[in-house]
This record gives structure tokens, sequence and C-alpha cells, in this order.
């Protein structure tokens, strides 16, 4: 039987989950069609997605066609929970991208359609609600094309457009030969000589849909069930099927990990290769990008890389449901317990490949306020499950202050964190202004060292350091002028490690990044213990040693070299009618948009430009009153700018504050020095 893992996705209200319904009653999975207004659904499992009408977490069903079978994975089309959308995305054969015909292409649907195609998975696209009244059909195939850019193939037409009785009939148009030969030779030449055959588009088309040169297009209503069995038909026919070899090394990839009753973690891995067997001893680690402008979650709690386990229990998909298995071979999908350490983006057996982050991070933050009878040990246990989770949402505790603070995409995952607190830990919160989530660069070079038993340094080390800029996006890299023999590894091991997790916070507070730290100067107490007596630390280095004296030697250099601050810019794309121009400019000035490109399509007027990140939420609320309702926003991370206006924002440090060396020596060595 061959296997297909497929993805659902669009822009939120596209009618995704009631897709996903319909696709399940057609397989014969279920007897009832739920209704995402109704809180019934199969997929929207949580209280909080029935309760708001919207997916939050990704979710995997199966069913089968004919001899195909269908692990289906269901996923957010908010922007706020794009982290969901892009785990699902490593683990897939093919993807269904439901656009509404009503109201067409969306700025959430154009970032997923990029994204699928720089990862080459082939898609099918669906026009959902073609019995809506508003709906379309022909004048929206251009609009697809050029919106997505993106070479479609219709594959019917529709009858009863907008109405209850609207329906699909299925059947390649004429244009199809023509946009299927600008990539097959073949075709090309049986087109101009015209002894084009069936076959032989119909094999054109399957293999171009799997190369990822076209998407067939299929209109229909989840509603009515309008064009579902020819999407099914689709789905079977030009997706290519699930690969990996059973019998070779063992490789797999945790793409979601959730709480079972009892509390214990479960995994959910799609095997690539070999055959994973209940009561394995296996090996996991992370295999993410840890770039530090990614990762920016505090990962004290959430278990390491090279970690080992005995897998307890598997679970496989299929029919319709998850059953007991003895074993998960590759091209499945299987739900796995016993691993306690384990976290989402792990590699199970042999990492298949570091994993790309395919969207932009989050770039803002708020800090957690408990309630009056939250208990704060519960909220720090309730928030780092969350994160487990969701690894791009950052937790960032303030041992000192007793806050902690978490990175998000926008208000709306604010307000679902804030009611999965309360509705699944029984935590009640608020939050404080969201504000955005800046980082600091080197603006030169400085270096600072600082000898063993000299001057005023209580630790017995010797480190110096230098810093200086980097490329822009290198992250952090370290380097050493020293002999690496020159004093035993584990030194050196706890210096670069010291020196990263000092660079969280900057001058300023925010996380340095882009820049170079190279080791100068080294030097040590080689082990010493009196006579007929064991070791003796006071007279001989450890690494605590140089994990007490690096931060203030790199903040100390970091003085010299001088930091800047840099905020989260958003590039932004707006179409609006070109009459409310006019109130539409003078709010992207007050806001410090900065316009780059202006275009003009009929009545609509094209803006595209950059905005602080930290002015998107209130652009968003503002956009539907200056533009009557009409206008279109659309936005996404693109880079740092230096902060040019008003006061320098600083950051709360929720470290020993290295700035301050009398502060430091008190809290790291208790005494001053």
């Amino acid at each position: 039987m061959h296997l297909l893992n497929l993805g659902i996705l669009a822009h939120v209200d596209a009618g995704k989950t009631s897709l996903t319904e319909r696709l399940l009653h057609s397989a014969g999975v279920i007897d009832e069609i739920g209704s995402v207004d109704d809180g019934n659904t199969r997929t929207d499992t949580l209280a909080l997605e029935r309760r708001r009408g919207i997916t939050i977490k990704s979710a995997v069903v199966s069913f089968p066609v004919d001899d195909v079978t269908v692990n289906l994975i269901d996923t957010p089309g908010h922007p706020d929970f794009i982290a969901e959308v892009e785990r699902v995305l490593g683990v897939l054969d093919g993807a269904v991208l439901v656009v509404s015909a009503v109201e067409g292409v969306q700025p959430q649907t154009r970032i997923l359609m990029r994204t699928l195609q720089r990862l080459r998975i082939p898609t099918l696209l669906f026009v959902n609600k073609i019995d809506r009244r508003g709906a379309r059909c022909d004048d929206l195939l251009p609009a697809i094309s050029e919106r997505l850019r993106a070479a479609v193939v219709p594959m019917g037409s529709v009858e009863g457009l907008g109405t209850r009785e609207a329906g699909f009939l299925p059947g390649l148009g004429p244009d199809a030969p023509a946009v299927l030969a600008e990539h097959d030779d073949e075709l090309l030449t049986a087109y101009v000589e015209n002894t084009v055959s069936y076959d032989l588009v119909r094999t054109a088309l399957a293999t171009q849909t799997r190369q990822v040169l076209v998407h067939p297009v299929y209109f229909g209503s989840a509603i009515t069930g309008a064009g579902v069995d020819a999407l099914i038909t689709g789905i079977k026919e030009l997706l290519p099927a699930a690969e990996g070899d059973p019998q070779g090394p063992l490789s797999g990839t945790v793409f979601k990990v959730e709480r079972g009753p009892a509390g214990e973690k479960i995994a959910y891995v799609r095997m690539f290769s070999g055959t994973l067997r209940t009561r394995d001893r296996i090996t996991f680690g992370d295999t993410r990008d840890t770039r530090d402008t990614r990762d920016t979650r505090d990962t004290s709690e959430t278990g390491g890389t090279g970690q080992e386990g005995k897998v307890t229990a598997i679970t496989v998909f299929g029919h319709g449901t998850d059953i007991a298995c003895d074993s998960l071979p590759a091209g499945r999908i299987g739900k796995l317990r016993g691993l306690g350490e384990i976290r989402i983006g792990d590699s199970i057996g042999v990492p298949r490949k570091a994993v790309e982050h395919f969207f932009a991070p989050p770039t803002l933050e708020t800090v957690v306020v408990p309630g009056p009878d939250t208990d704060r040990r519960a909220l720090h246990l309730a928030l780092t499950q969350l994160a487990e989770q969701d690894p791009l949402i950052g937790l960032r505790h303030d041992e000192v202050r007793q806050e902690t603070a978490v990175s998000l995409y926008g208000e709306v995952q604010k307000e679902v964190i804030q009611a999965t607190l309360a509705d699944e830990f029984g935590v009640h919160v608020t939050f404080r202004e969201t504000t955005p989530l800046c980082v600091e660069r080197p603006n030169g070079t400085g270096a600072a060292v600082e000898f063993n038993k000299k001057d005023a340094n209580p630790f017995l080390a010797t480190v110096g350091l230098r810093v200086e800029p980097g490329p822009v996006g290198s992250g952090v890299r370290f380097g050493l002028e020293v002999e690496l023999g020159a004093m035993p590894y584990a030194f050196f091991k706890a210096v670069e490690d010291t020196v990263r997790e000092t660079l969280g916070q900057g001058l300023h507070g925010w996380r340095v990044t882009d820049c170079v730290v190279t080791m100068t100067h080294s030097g040590y107490s080689p082990r010493q213990s009196h006579a007929h007596q064991g070791f003796d630390k006071s007279m001989s280095s450890t690494g605590a040693d140089f994990r007490g004296l690096t931060p203030l030697v790199l903040v100390e250099a970091l003085r010299g070299a001088g930091s800047q601050v840099y905020e989260p810019m958003h590039r932004f794309r707006v179409e609006a009618p070109a009459d409310t121009l006019a109130a539409l400019l003078p709010v992207l000035a007050a806001l410090r948009a900065v316009l780059r490109t202006t275009g003009t399509h009929g009545s609509l007027c094209v803006l595209e430009g950059e905005v602080p990140a930290a002015q998107v939420h209130g652009l968003e609320r503002q956009l539907p009153g200056l533009t009557r309702g009409e206008g279109e926003w659309e936005s996404a991370f693109d880079h740092y700018a230096p902060v040019a206006h008003g006061i320098v924002p600083e950051r709360a440090r929720t470290d020993h504050n290295p700035l301050n060396r009398k502060e430091y020596l008190l809290n790291v060595t208790r005494r001053v020095a």
C-alpha cells in the first residue's frame, strides 16, 4: 500500500478544516461531517479551538483512497501560529492549498505558496466556497496565477457559481496543453503538430505536478461536497507517494510534542528511513538551526542534545485513527511514548539534515503578569510546557524581579496563551504591553584581559577576549588565538559556552549578534593538593573560575567596541482604493513606515515598503477604517534596522549583571574584590 503525508494549508477562514471534514466523510472515515461553528470537527480537538473557531495546533488524521493511505495534517491558518505550519512542512510529501472563491488570494496564501515552492513540495490548489454569493471562477484564475506567481492548470469548470447548487465538472480545459508544453519538449512537438492525446497530457500533468512546475486547480465547496471527489482523485494520481527504505538506517523527525493524560510526553514522528520498534533504545538529538538570530529560547528545562531513550509504545495513523503497533516503518507518521526528554525538532537516529527555518522568528515580547491568587511555580511549569509545544515561543526568566517574558508573533497568540493557561492549567494571567524584540551589534573592535592572581581578579583563570563586528546574519562566531593545548579543553569549552550565554544580554540588555569573539589570552592554575590530602580547589583552577571570569572580560571588551541597538522591521504590501490614499499616507508616515515602491492595478493602488514591527498591529487595526474595509495588508519580518528615533530602548537584565563589577562579584563569589 502506498503512503502519502499530505498537508492542508490556507489563509485563516478559507475553509481548511471544513475541507478536512469533507475529505474524511467522502473517504468513509466519519459518518457525520463536523462543523467549525458547532465546534465538533475531528481535527480541532482543543476546547479553545472549538470555542474560537480557528485551528491553533496541527492535527493528524488518516484516511484510505483505494490503495493509498493518506495521513492528512490540518494546520493553522492564522499568521500568529505560523510556527505550527513550519514544523509540518518538513514532513510533507504533498500539499493542498485552499483559496476562498469569495476573498481570493490573501496575504497568508502568498506567504504559504512561496514557501511551498521554495521547499519543492508538490501542491494542488482547491478554490473553496463556490456555493457562496460573490464567488468567482474564471476571473479568479488569472489572479491566482499572477499573485501566487505560479503556473496553474484548471482541472474542470464550474456550473451554478454562487448558488447552493454550484457544481464542479472535471475535465482538462483547452489551455492545459499550452501550459504544460512549456516544460515538455515531446508535448510541445505534439502541440505544434496538432497530435496531442489525452494520455500524453495526463502524463505530463502528473510529472510536472510532482516536479512543482505546475499546480492543478480544483473548484468546489467543502460544505456541499462539490468538487471534493475530483480533488481526492487528484491527490491519489498527481501527488507523489512517501519515500523511504524500511531496511535503511534509522532516521526520523519530531514535528509535534503533546502531553498525555498522565503528563507524559507524546512525540509525533515522521520516519524517513529504517523501522522503529517498541522497546528499541534509540538516540535523539537537536538538529534545529541554532543560530542566535533564530533561537532565543530558555532551554534550561527542555532537555539537551545527544539523548538516549527507550520507546515504550508506538501508535501509527491509518484508516481514520491511530492504532497501537509494534513498529513504525519509513514513510509513516506515528506517536511515540517513553522519551521523556524529547523535543520538537529533534532527529530520531541519524540526523536527516540541519533544520532550516522557513518563516521569520518572533519579533515581539510581552511580560506575563500572574493573577493575585496564581502560584508562580505553577505558572513557571505551565509556561515551560507551552514552550515545549511551541519552540519558537521563547521564555525569558528574570529571577531578580520574579518575571517571565514570552516572545510572540502577534496579539492573537497572546490571547490564546492566556486562555490556554486558564483552561488547561488553571493559571490566570494578564500581560503587559507588547514590545519589539531588538538586537545589538558591535560598532567596532574592543578587547579586554584579566590575568590569574593579578590585580582584582578573584578567579583562578586568565581570560582575554576581543570582540569585533561580523557579517550581517552570521550570528556569533568564536575563535582562538591561543594554543588549544595551553590548558585543558574543558576550560576552553567553558569560556566559549559562557561567551554565547553572556551575549544573550548586551550593553542595553538585548541579544548581541553578528559578531566575532576571539580568545586572545589563556591561563590556569594546575591541579594541586596538600600532602596526603585530596584536591584543593582554592589552589587549582576549575571550570567555575572560567565561567565566572568570562562575563566580566567580555562586557569590558564589548564596552570598548560599543554596540548599536537594532529594531525589527517588517516589509509590507498594502492594496487600497486609490481614492483612500489621502487618508492612508499620513498614517503610514506617522507610524514611521517608509515607502519603497508604488503602483496601480485598475482602481487599486499598491504600496510596498518597510515599517517597524512595533507599529504593525496598530496599522492592521486602522486599515479597515482608512480604506472603507477594502484595504488588504500583508507584512512579514525582513531585517533589523538601527534605532534612529527617540530614546534607545533598554531591556531589563536577568543575569548577575557583569556591567556592574561590584554587584556581579557579590552575586557570583559573595565577596568584593
